[in-house]
């Protein structure tokens, strides 16, 4: 039998190919080089990139025997999962290589900003002894607020606790009880901007977190305030803060990421209080080391046939068949119930009833954690990590299995238990041999609705007329409504509408519906 073909896109490290072991033909290939890529990667059966190769749907479509494409690092933004994952081919990535690396790193920007390091090092080189004007300030008894307290957001905590600062957080997903273990005082955002001294920020880049910190929020700062950004581009509004700085608003800034990569020309380049760094996070041997090696094992693992906890779409594996179609269902549903709630969790249960319930069913659990934090957090999430983050955010999680199943031949449930006592419960089955995901519980509400990529629940009092109004606002967006159902507990009593839509819902659109019905909620979720 002939060796499975892995295509080595990018400079790894050694380590990486030590990892993958005699068992593979290795192949090498420049995958910034678009002519040189699409032909070799047309009969790979993997193939491991970091940042500068493109795999679109063209290279994807191209590929006719790919089975993985392997990201050695963190971000997928150069990777089309949806594509991949129609193509049915799994996508893994390397989660936790560097986020040791990216939270020195921050710390060091910190630094830098707050001791005018780099302009005085260029003026010494250049001849000049200036030490009155790189008077700098200390980290001693400020205030440092970290926007995101993920895994990076902790690890930037703790080392920034030993130079005697105090410690302000926001998160909205993050228990107070759970930070202050860590000796973090949680707070609004505008608490944040308002209190800080210096500000770092460890935020993905989603919808929600684009320009994040704008004009009108760099217009609460204190002027004496050194802003940090080692996460993502385009989390802090650059022409704002370019305006804030030259207008004396803001002190200083670090940045390594940029709304536009590779990025070498930026009005911020010509202030001297800013430190810029080119996007050097994950950038040492020691994470590059650790991204090869884990993106390794799972090429191996997949290539295997064995369960990769690192995937990041498709799930394969040394999985009990039975259980098989309801991973995806399990971490939708975890997906619906994040997209549910507001405020920080402090329990999950994770119920699967039914025919599997005699089998091994944990890795259910772990699909229904990766689905609900990959809503709640800001980092990315795994089947490996998730249990952890659960543990750091001092969440309880318990799975329940019952052979019982009155209505459907397998179910399972995601009950949250929120910090404030309330709770919510969603619960979905797969039916037909083509393994259709239906969501047939949220809360105390029967429903009958396929999990779709765009869906909507309103909460209301049931009276006439609010499914025409509906109907109407979504037609008028120009959003298409696959699917609606209304479900009631008495008539004039409480009711939801579930909806499956074609597209994302304008946000404008639902805020403004939400108040003509009168509804005591309206959410949206998107899958992807």
């Amino acid at each position: 039998m002939p060796k499975p073909v892995v295509l080595i896109a990018e400079e790894l490290s050694p380590a990486t190919v030590e990892a993958l072991g005699p068992d593979f033909e290795i192949r090498h290939c420049d995958g910034a080089d678009r002519a040189a890529l699409l032909p070799a990667i047309a009969d790979v059966d993997a193939i491991l990139v970091r940042s500068a190769t493109k795999v679109d749907a063209e290279a994807i479509a191209a590929a006719k025997s790919l089975k993985v494409v392997a990201r050695a690092g963190v971000g997928l933004d150069n990777v089309d999962v949806k594509a991949a994952t129609q193509a049915g081919v799994m996508v893994v990535n390397a989660p936790t290589s560097n986020i040791v690396s990216a939270a020195e790193l921050a710390v060091g920007l910190l630094l830098a900003s707050a001791r005018k390091i780099v302009p005085a090092n260029e003026a010494l080189r250049a001849g000049q002894w200036k030490r009155s004007k790189y008077t700098g300030v200390e980290l001693t008894e400020k205030t440092v607020g970290i926007v995101g307290l993920g895994r990076i957001g902790i690890l930037v905590a703790q080392r920034l606790s030993a130079f005697g600062v105090r410690l302000i957080a926001y998160d909205p997903y993050v228990q107070p009880a759970r930070a202050a273990q860590i000796g973090v005082r949680m707070v609004t955002l505008d608490e944040l901007l308002t209190q800080s001294d210096f500000i770092t920020v460890h935020l993905p880049k989603t919808p929600e977190t684009v320009n994040l910190i704008n004009e009108e929020q760099l217009r609460k700062v204190k002027p004496t305030v050194h802003i940090i950004n080692a996460a993502r581009g385009g989390i802090i509004d650059e022409a704002a803060l370019f305006t804030a700085m030259s207008e004396g608003r803001v002190a200083g800034a670090g940045l390594d990421v940029y709304a536009s990569e590779p990025c070498t020309d930026s009005p911020l380049f010509g202030l001297e209080n800013v430190v810029a760094t080119p996007h050097l996070g994950a950038s040492t041997d020691e994470a590059q080391e650790k991204a090869g090696i884990a993106v390794a094992r799972s090429v191996r693992l997949a290539l295997a046939g064995e369960l990769v906890p690192d995937a990041v779409n498709v799930q394969g594996g040394s999985v009990a068949e039975p259980i098989r179609p309801l991973l995806p269902l399990a971490e939708h549903l975890g997906v619906i119930s994040a997209g549910l709630i507001d405020g920080a969790v402090e329990r999950i249960d994770v119920e699967v009833r039914g025919e599997v319930a005699d089998l091994d069913v944990r890795v259910i659990e772990l699909a229904a954690l990766k689905g609900l934090f990959s809503g709640l957090v800001y980092d990315p999430v795994s089947f490996v990590n998730a249990p952890v983050l659960a543990q750091q955010r001092g969440v309880e999680v318990a799975l329940i299995t019952n052979d019982e199943s009155p209505d459907h031949r397998n179910l399972v449930r995601v009950r949250l238990t929120l910090t404030d006592g309330s709770m919510l419960s969603v619960a979905g089955t797969v039916t037909g041999a083509r393994h259709v995901e239906k969501l047939v519980e949220v809360d105390a509400f029967d429903t009958d609705v396929p999990i779709s990529d765009h869906m909507a629940f309103f909460r209301y009092h049931d009276r006439p007329g609010v499914v025409g109004v509906v109907g109407h606002a979504f037609g008028e967006a120009g959003v298409n409504i696959g699917g609606m159902q209304v479900s009631r507990d008495d008539a004039g009593g409480h009711a939801l509408i579930v909806l499956t839509v074609d597209s994302v819902a304008p946000a404008a659109m639902l805020e403004t519906l939400i108040k003509d019905i009168g509804a005591h909620t309206g959410r949206t979720v998107d899958f992807g």
